[in-house]
Order: structure tokens, then C-alpha cells, then sequence
């Protein structure tokens, strides 16, 4: 009884901690290639709100995962997802420490977003892994286009956050690939639309609340 609460109790733990504590990096925060310059009032506010939407994704990325190892019967597949849920960490770490240095907020709809994100995880692991996989693959290129997206709007100044976004468009590449590597298979043309449409309501809304 106790062992068949486990992935229960672990995907609760992970959410409380997600939603209502302080994360912690394990790897430093990526250090700019140019000192930061001066931030107009306008500049502060757009860096501010991108990278709340960068923390969303990452409050999505620790649901999906933990959905995903909740539900996978593989062991070898399980500490894969809980491998990239941490790595992820330092992702919310960072862009959280970029919401307090920049003096904006995260996302009000973050519980929202996470409860969203958690159950596409589910269904996307009682899919079965290949499937899971694969949504995981699609994912992180959507995401790795989003941040060149970002990288475009950001202010010339915010190297800080510039930093920040080309470590994680980098660790996001390679989960991408690891997916692969571990039996991904290919989505379909519709969910990979029906994902692009989300991400984009996602983003809209995050970049206001």
C-alpha cells in the first residue's frame, strides 16, 4: 500500500515545492559575456515580463516531468525524467533570480499552469513511452524556438538575462536529444499544432499576469 502511494506522495512533494518554495541551482547562474547596462523604465518592464514567461515554462517543465516518471513503468526511463526535472531546477532558479533582480513577479496563474502541464504529462505517459518521449522531444524544440524568440526581444542592455536564456536554449537542445537517443517517437502533425497553440495562449497570457 505504502509503495503504491509513492509516486503519489513524491509528484505532491514536487508540487509544493514548485509552486510555494524557494528553488535551488546546483550549476551557478550562466555569467553575462558583457557587463549589464542601464535599463530604461520600458526596457525593465519587457525583460521583466519575458522572463516571467521563461519561469512559466519552467514550472510547466517540472510538472510535465514529474507526470511523466510518475506514470512510466521503466526504472531507467523514471531516473531519466527525474534527471531532467532537476536540471530544469536550475532553470526556475535562475529566471526566478532574474524576476527579483529585474523587480517583477511570477505568474499569478502559475498553479493554474502547473495543474495544466502536470495533466498533459499524464496523458502523455499513459500514451506509453515511445509517445512519451516524443512529446518531451517536441517540447524542448518548441521551447528552444521560443527562446530565440526571446533572445530577439530582449533589451540590448539585459546580458544578465541574455546569459541566462542561451544556457538554457542549450540544456533544452540536448534533453531534446536525449529524448531521441532514448526511443522517441515522432508526434503527429495535430498534437504537434494543438502544442504550438497552447504554448502560444501560455505565453500571451504569462507575459501580462
Amino acid at each position: 500500500m505504502t509503495r503504491s502511494l509513492d509516486p503519489l506522495l513524491a509528484a505532491a512533494d514536487a508540487a509544493l515545492r514548485t509552486l510555494f518554495a524557494r528553488p535551488h541551482a546546483t550549476r551557478s547562474t550562466p555569467p553575462p559575456d558583457l557587463p549589464p547596462g542601464t535599463l530604461t523604465e520600458s526596457e525593465r518592464r519587457e525583460a521583466g515580463a519575458l522572463m516571467r514567461v521563461n519561469h512559466v515554462g519552467e514550472v510547466c517543465a517540472q510538472a510535465l516531468y514529474t507526470a511523466q516518471a510518475a506514470v512510466t513503468r521503466d526504472p531507467k526511463l523514471r531516473h531519466h525524467f527525474d534527471e531532467a526535472a532537476r536540471e530544469e531546477t536550475d532553470h526556475l532558479a535562475w529566471t526566478q533570480q532574474r524576476l527579483d533582480e529585474l523587480g517583477a513577479r511570477a505568474s499569478v496563474l502559475n498553479p493554474v499552469w502547473y495543474a495544466g502541464a502536470f495533466g498533459l504529462g499524464l496523458l502523455a505517459g499513459r500514451l506509453g513511452d515511445p509517445l512519451s518521449l516524443g512529446f518531451v522531444a517536441e517540447t524542448e524544440r518548441q521551447v528552444e524556438a521560443h527562446l530565440d524568440g526571446h533572445l530577439d526581444r530582449l533589451p540590448a542592455g539585459d546580458s544578465a538575462s541574455r546569459a541566462v536564456i542561451q544556457q538554457m536554449k542549450l540544456d533544452e537542445a540536448r534533453h531534446a536529444a536525449q529524448a531521441w537517443s532514448a526511443g522517441a517517437q515522432d508526434l503527429p502533425a495535430p498534437a504537434k499544432a494543438l502544442m504550438r497553440v497552447a504554448s502560444r495562449v501560455m505565453t500571451t497570457v504569462a507575459h501580462r499576469i
